[in-house]
């Protein structure tokens, strides 16, 4: 019975992860497509985790955790990247120099 369930679960998370990329492909802007590609992410680690339950099998947790916290590091990079056009410029950095330049423009 808990079987039919949980397959029942997983066809409705694969209906949603496919509603995401619909989303992500047709997003207007680019705010629009990482909240959609971060919902996609959090999408396949609930289907891993009611995968590994359908399937019994205990690691599947783990690998879902993994993919939990790249989801969130790839989403907090691509954000950062769009803003400051690079990886490389440290968030206080930016902060010192937009401070130090509004200092000069007084």
């Amino acid at each position: 019975m808990m079987e039919w369930v949980n397959f029942i679960i997983a066809l409705g998370m694969a209906g949603a992860m496919a509603i995401m990329l619909a989303r992500l492909f047709a997003g207007p802007t680019l705010y629009d497509r990482v909240l959609a590609a971060n919902s996609f992410g959090t999408k396949t680690v609930l289907f891993l985790l009611v995968f590994s339950a359908i399937a019994g099998r205990q690691d599947a947790i783990d690998i879902a955790l993994l993919y939990a916290l790249i989801n969130f590091v790839a989403t907090i990079a691509i954000l950062k990247f769009f803003r400051y056009r690079s990886l490389e410029i440290a968030l206080a950095q930016m902060s010192l120099r937009k401070a130090l330049d509004g200092e000069y423009e007084k």
